[in-house]
């Protein structure tokens, strides 16, 4: 099997697979799929995920699907590089192979002029046509043309939150908390329109390629608020060079007054999904940023 008949042929891959005629290399790809690099007989090499073998659930429906879409919409864009979806099955999704490189200054400030195009791209609404998913957990995409604020609170903070209250991950101190930002979240802005976003974008959805460009892989894309994304790549440790990454950003779209001050209340969907997925472990990040939202 060659990339070009793999192209032509995407449904004929697990077949391949199953009887060993390409090889396969395990490569990092997250906590949810299994991720391995696939050497083709022209020595072309694909990126595949797949649900994890004997897994405690099944793979959700649409899974591979929604990211396909996302992929492809924040593709569509021609901002950012977004790497070509060349299967999409149910049970798994194979893309195009990105040569991970150095996260250089200049793919930084690059990284952040092309990311600015990207969500100036726009989106008909806030959310999407398609049905979302974050992580392994389904992510409402209920469209909506604004105001951004009650869309966020509705379908990016209230589902998480309820999620992580009953998983035991949250008590009532950070319930409280989260509460008080949703009771609060039409003072943190919404005069925006819809960017189009990734929507996932913690640091390690942030690829640097050897082609001197980051790329973006794994997307929950959906129409949102471009202050999302950016306050992602601060999670975690931060983004390499993720000051380039803001002044390159600055140079195309620059962003509204008070931005800084609104990074919590951004951050906090994301923890909170954390908190859902994973557990307390996460309690003190979501307390956190929801103690800063509410005295920023």
């Amino acid at each position: 099997m060659d990339l070009a008949y793999l192209r032509a042929h995407p449904r004929h891959l697990p077949t391949f697979l199953t009887h060993q005629r390409i090889r396969e290399t395990p490569v990092a790809g997250g906590d949810i799929c299994d991720a391995r690099r696939l050497t083709l007989d022209d020595g072309n090499s694909v990126f595949a995920k797949s649900w994890p073998e004997g897994g405690a659930t099944p793979v959700p429906d649409g899974f591979f699907a929604a990211e396909a879409a996302g992929l492809r919409w924040l593709r569509a864009a021609g901002a950012v590089p977004v790497p070509e979806v060349i299967a999409e099955l149910p049970e798994l999704l194979a893309l195009e192979w990105v040569e991970p490189g150095p996260p250089t200054p200049a793919a930084a400030t690059r990284f952040g002029r092309e990311l600015a195009a990207l969500h100036r791209a726009g989106a008909p609404a806030f959310g999407a046509d398609r049905a979302g998913f974050i992580g392994a957990l389904p992510q409402s995409n209920t469209p909506s043309t604004g105001p951004w604020p009650a869309w966020f609170a509705e379908h990016r903070l209230g589902p998480y939150l309820r999620l992580s209250v009953d998983n035991g991950a949250l008590g009532s101190a950070e319930v409280a908390l989260v509460e008080r930002v949703m009771k609060n979240i039409d003072g943190y802005g919404g005069a925006e329109p819809p960017a189009r976003i990734h929507g996932d974008l913690w640091p390690g959805n942030l690829l640097w390629g050897a082609d001197g460009r980051g790329w973006l892989v794994d997307p929950a894309a959906h129409g949102g608020h471009r202050e999302t994304d950016l306050a992602q790549l601060a999670l975690f440790g931060g983004a390499a060079e993720l000051p380039r990454i803001l002044d390159g950003y600055q140079e195309i779209w620059p962003l509204a007054d008070g931005w800084r001050e609104r990074v919590p209340v951004h951050q906090l969907h994301l923890l909170l999904v954390h908190t859902a997925l994973f557990g307390a472990a996460y309690r003190t990040a979501v307390s956190a940023a929801a103690g800063s939202a509410l005295h920023g």
